[in-house]
């Protein structure tokens, strides 16, 4: 089990790197090749009009008159050491770690999204909650009483919560429960730690809104997988042995399942650690997806590559956590 811990580790660190690089890629290799030059480049991280000092101190804090090898030695540099921008009128520290460094409003990035990131895990966990323990159940349920009434309703409602979007949900929902009937009115996040009541209050509409079309998908894939898995031969072997419904159900048929569960629910929940744009948009929560929007709205890269690495990591490691969970599941998975 440790060399399997130690395996995945690795590959999630080596992973990490390499999403770094290609990254840096995006935001500084791909403009080369288009062609831009080293001074325009330097204007998309400054304010308009910039001075010529201006630009020439930028090109040196960024590293934009060197090799791009020494570019990118100093990008993964920063991430894990901080870094100094020395030159210009307006030298300052970026600390670790680093995620970059707004020169058109004279911030630091991290502590941006660190402060955003309360909102954002808030809203992605609570939906998560919901979302796996409605569809999941929703899923097994079906699959037990297929063509029933029940499943019917269910595949019904799940084919609905898929085809319909989040920002219309979420409206409908803010119409119905805060204007029409002022059950949750006047939302606005509130810190766990300060009010836990008023921080759920406040978040469930959004956790039901962002909800509703992932237990909608987890509900279709649970039946699908159960449908499959309760018709296989040692499910039979298991009854024929005695064994109660219940813990045929759960030890045997939903523990198959959980294997394809998991991987998607990694996925899922990192991208939306990245930050739930439409979400966050409908109900006003200054989380990371408000964050990115503002920062492409104001065109400030420093910003979107801050953001875009936040991403990357919450990606990677919900995955890390997924194949260790893997192992926990199906110990044959050790072995690989």
């Amino acid at each position: 089990m440790l060399a399997y811990i130690i395996r995945r580790t690795f590959a999630a660190l080596v992973l990490l790197l390499v999403v770094s690089a290609v990254t840096f890629g995006i935001f500084f290799l791909l403009p080369r090749l288009a062609g831009e030059t080293a001074d325009q480049l330097a204007a998309q991280y400054i304010g308009k009009n910039p001075s010529p000092e201006a630009m020439v101190a930028i090109k040196k804090n960024l590293g934009f008159d060197q090799p791009l090898y020494i570019q990118f030695a100093r990008f993964i540099k920063q991430l894990v050491l901080g870094a100094q921008y020395k030159y210009g009128p307006d030298a300052t520290t970026c600390h670790v770690p680093c995620f970059g460094y707004s020169f058109k409003n004279h911030l630091e990035v991290w502590p941006e999204i660190q402060s955003r990131l309360p909102v954002t895990i808030s809203l992605a966990i609570g939906a998560a909650v919901l979302w796996v323990l409605a569809g999941v159940a929703t899923g097994v349920v079906s699959a037990l009483r297929p063509r029933s009434i029940f499943d019917r309703l269910a595949m019904s409602v799940s084919l609905a919560g898929v085809s319909l979007p989040i920002f219309f949900t979420g409206a409908l929902l803010l119409f119905l429960f805060s204007y029409q009937w002022p059950i949750f009115d006047k939302l606005h996040y509130v810190n766990f730690t300060d009010d836990p009541l008023s921080w759920a209050r406040n978040m469930v509409l959004p956790w039901i809104s962002l909800a509703f079309l992932y237990s909608a998908l987890y509900a279709r894939l649970t039946r699908s997988e159960m449908l499959d898995t309760m018709n296989e031969d040692y499910i039979r072997t298991a009854r024929a042995k005695g064994l109660i419904e219940r813990k045929v159900v759960v030890r045997h048929g939903l523990r198959a399942v959980l294997t394809p569960l998991l991987t998607i629910f990694g996925m899922d929940l990192g991208l939306l650690l990245g930050g739930a744009v439409i979400t966050e948009t409908v109900f006003s929560l200054q989380g990371i997806g408000a964050f990115a929007v503002a920062a492409i709205g104001d065109n400030d890269l420093p910003k979107i590559l801050g953001v875009t690495l936040v991403a990357a990591f919450f990606v990677i490691l919900c995955n890390l956590l997924v194949d260790l969970l893997y192992a926990a599941v199906d110990p044959r998975v050790r072995l690989s």
